[in-house]
């Protein structure tokens, strides 16, 4: 643009100078006599000017060549040449157009004729770069009314216009027209039409207006292939790629970092390295974008190594290629060499902008270290750094899940413009903080704003309703997610299910899970999680079984809660039959899958396989130690817990709150009071790890055991968050083992307001008064548990006989094998009595009666 300026300085200069009419001044015979023959040579000035003006012209086109521009057309005014051209003053008005002065170029077009078709095409490109493009339609739509017809130079803009609107049908009444003229649709028209097709849906039209253009070129071919790229259909594009290399055509960097970016998946890096190697020998490979899409794909894969390796060999790194090297090493969990790398991105006098940040922060999230996010949000404001959507999603995370509430809704509330992510980013959260009021505000401002909303929004939004147990306000929020088609997403559908079974509606989990159309890995593991979590072990067990049968494939999760239904029903012999198939696939080298099977093991009564388990892993997490000193704490082995505890200190892993967890219950179980108060403390000076619901449980459940109920209660009125009805239920259960009445009636006044449909609170209350002797309250409390419905779930017991586990009632005659149990023990109870051990009947039972 410089060099063409200066030419037109340089030209206009000449014309100014060299073409001003020259008087003699002698006298004014002498000057008519010049004049007469100004006037014998006053056409051939006229065209050395006019082919002068016209290089000028030609040489203006862009805004900083504005002013020469005005100059000429003020030159052209003065000799009156464009009095009669009417393709002249189309020429000024496209000059004016280059140079985006849209006022000039309308004063322009409305001061010449207008019966040809440029001063249309020059307006109707105009309005398409400007961005108005309901007026290009507009314009375009008057020519033809002004009986002026189009020529190939108008359809492309016009097809831009219809583009930008996404309005195919327009885009197909322009076709028709293209077609009904008899031009031929050029690499320029075709590729707006074939692109306009691809966006919206129809690959079909694209594809065939694309077979029946005869001569294609890199940018058609390479609309082509971005447009099956964007569509997510990766075969269709890599035909394209290999059609285009057959027809002979070379592909450029645009094509080869549009066919790279389908590689960015574990199965396609070897396709992605074969490509690596084409690059190469075309000499693309440090090109920016190819570098740039080769990087992305290496980290995507997993292949950090190769992407740092391409990285250090390019000789010019843009902004773009030091962002693309930061977000592969944040993507890969690789915080350290992330920082690194920015640093070195400072110091090498790279300036970030808001991209670099946003894909930086997580970094800082990950190795939780909130004040070196607060340093990053200081730089970015002393340098002026422009904040996006993006960065201020990333600031709003990092300052969430730093535990600054206040300042993330300050960002939030200061933003002039808003879009979904970043209310996505305010409800994520709200919910990691349990705010689900405040999370459902932002998710309705949203509805009453109507800003469309995603998947990613609808499924952080629906463990709201879990936190509120709103069963109403999820089958509404799943409502809307029929009513706008998100509904064939399988990970918004596991999130449906995960929201109905966590409200206690297992059986709507279930109806969603059988009506996905196809269901993925997460999906399986999601019912059959709820199912544990829901003390449904046997149905999380078959469906664990037809998991396998349909052919999915079993990961952790799906291992590690079948070894959780095992644990919890208990059956040895399925959850040995799970560790054979985990050895022989190799899971167990997996350390959650490996600490499932130390809990199982110890759940069903064997402590020695679980220690053996744990002492064959050859990588131990704090998730492996906390297993085996949950799994000794369970068998009340304080002893070999608190061994197990030591050595893992010494190991250098630090414990967490799920550690202390299974000490102060072993404590509890082993009535070592003084111990347990001990490392409660532990866990909150020595460790800063804040207190759980399930820490004052264990803190209840230890003084109650050794019948200090005051100090019990005394901890419930110190918790920093109201008591739950586990925290009420073991101050409950201990008042029943001490006979304290005063304790039992607080505990379960609170107990029938939390979970009025609990048969086991009166039960127990009822006991405790009975035990008493006070009658009449007794009748009360049964009075009550009648006018409220509750019904007395009656207790089961499974026993494992022949490798198989059965479930029994009590007085259950249901089982089929109940009769042959019970005649079992009919024939040896009567043959103890032969023998004389026991009192003799006296009466004659019935045959098949139940003992």
């Amino acid at each position: 643009m410089y060099r063409g300026k200066l030419y037109c300085r340089n030209v206009f200069s000449f014309v100014t100078t060299s073409l001003k009419p020259k008087y003699i001044h002698t006298s004014s015979n002498k000057r008519i006599n010049i004049r007469n023959q100004t006037v014998v040579t006053q056409n051939i000035e006229e065209g050395a000017l006019a082919s002068q003006l016209a290089a000028i012209l030609q040489a203006c086109f862009g805004p900083s060549n504005l002013h020469q521009g005005r100059q000429v057309h003020a030159q052209y005014l003065v000799s009156g040449i464009i009095n009669d051209d009417a393709l002249l003053g189309a020429r000024i008005l496209g000059m004016y157009v280059l140079c985006d002065s849209f006022a000039d170029a309308k004063e322009m077009f409305y001061n010449i004729e207008l019966w040809c078709t440029m001063p249309w095409n020059w307006m109707i490109r105009g309005f398409v770069k400007m961005g108005m493009l309901d007026f290009a339609l507009l314009f375009y739509f008057k020519m033809l009314g002004c009986g002026v017809l189009p020529d190939k130079y108008t359809f492309p803009y016009v097809v831009k216009a219809c583009d930008g609107l996404n309005n195919v049908q327009m885009g197909k009444l322009v076709h028709e027209t293209i077609v009904s003229m008899n031009f031929d649709v050029d690499a320029f028209a075709g590729s707006s039409l074939i692109k306009l097709y691809a966006e919206n849906g129809c690959l079909d039209d694209a594809q065939l207006l694309f077979d029946k253009i005869p001569v294609k070129d890199c940018v058609l071919w390479n609309v082509m292939l971005h447009s099956y790229v964007k569509c997510g259909k990766g075969n269709d594009a890599m035909k394209v790629f290999n059609d285009m290399r057959n027809n002979g055509t070379r592909p450029n960097s645009v094509a080869f970092a549009c066919i790279l970016s389908l590689c960015s998946s574990e199965e396609m890096i070897g396709f992605g390295a074969q490509l690596h190697g084409l690059v190469v020998i075309f000499g693309l490979e440090f090109a920016s974008q190819v570098a740039n899409t080769l990087m992305a794909m290496y980290s995507k894969c997993g292949h950090c190594f190769d992407a740092r390796k391409l990285f250090d060999m390019m000789n010019h790194r843009d902004l773009v290629t030091w962002n693309a090297m930061i977000s592969g090493y944040v993507q890969n969990k690789l915080t350290k060499e992330a920082s690194l790398l920015f640093r070195e991105m400072i110091s090498a006098g790279v300036k970030p902008d808001s991209f670099t940040f946003s894909s930086f922060l997580p970094a800082v999230t990950e190795s939780m270290c909130p004040n070196q996010g607060k340093e990053i949000h200081g730089y970015i404001v002393r340098n002026g750094v422009v904040t996006d959507m993006f960065l201020k999603c990333a600031l709003i995370d990092i300052y969430f899940k730093g535990g600054e509430v206040k300042v993330a809704c300050r960002i939030f509330n200061k933003s002039t413009k808003v879009d979904i992510g970043m209310c996505t980013a305010m409800i994520s959260g709200y919910m990691l903080h349990g705010m689900n009021i405040n999370a459902l505000e932002v998710f309705r401002w949203v509805v009453q704003a109507k800003i469309r909303v995603n998947t990613l929004t609808l499924v952080s939004i629906l463990p709201a309703c879990v936190g509120l147990v709103a069963v109403k306000l999820g089958k509404e929020l799943h409502g809307n997610i029929l009513k706008n088609g998100f509904q064939t997403r399988c990970h918004v559908e596991s999130a449906i299910m995960d929201m109905y079974a966590k409200c206690g509606r297992l059986d709507l989990a279930h109806r969603v899970f059988i009506r996905i159309s196809e269901r993925d890995t997460i999906s399986w593991n999601s019912m059959i999680t709820n199912y544990c979590q829901n003390g449904k072990p046997v149905e999380a067990m078959d469906l664990f079984r037809q998991m396998g049968i349909v052919g999915m494939r079993y990961d952790c999760v799906s291992i590690s809660q079948a070894l959780s239904a095992c644990a919890n029903l208990p059956a040895l012999h399925y959850g040995k039959e799970i560790h054979g198939f985990m050895v022989k696939n190799a899971f167990n080298s997996n350390l959650f899958a490996e600490s499932a099977l130390i809990d199982m093991y110890a759940k069903c009564g064997h402590l020695n396989l679980a220690h053996r388990v744990f002492n064959t892993m050859t990588l131990k997490n704090e998730v492996s130690w906390n297993s085996i000193i949950g799994a000794y704490g369970f068998h009340g082995h304080l002893k070999e817990c608190l061994s197990l505890y030591n050595e893992m200190l010494e190991n250098g892993i630090r414990p967490d709150h799920v550690t202390f967890l299974g000490i102060i219950s072993a404590c509890g179980h082993a009535g070592l009071v003084d111990d347990g108060i001990h490392y409660f403390r532990c866990m909150t000076e020595e460790y800063g790890i804040q207190a759980r619901m399930e820490h004052y449980a264990c803190m209840v459940d230890l003084y109650g055991r050794a019948g200090r109920l005051t100090e019990a209660f005394e901890t419930i009125k110190s918790m920093p968050f109201l008591p739950d009805t586990g925290v009420w239920g073991t101050l409950l259960g201990a008042c029943r083992v001490h006979g304290n009445v005063e304790f039992a009636e607080l505990a379960s006044g609170h107990l029938f307001a939390l979970d009025p449909q609990n048969s086991g609170y009166y039960i127990l209350l009822s006991n405790i008064l009975a035990d008493t002797g006070q009658w009449g309250r007794v009748l009360k409390i049964r009075s009550m548990m009648k006018e409220r419905g509750v019904q007395k779930v009656p207790g089961y017991s499974w026993i494992e006989v022949n490798n198989i586990t059965h479930m029994f009632v009590s007085a259950d005659g249901s089982h089929p094998h109940s009769a042959q149990v019970y005649s079992m023990l009919e024939s040896l109870l009567l043959e103890l009595r032969r023998e004389g051990y026991g009192p003799q009947p006296l009466v004659a039972y019935p045959q098949n009666s139940v003992i």
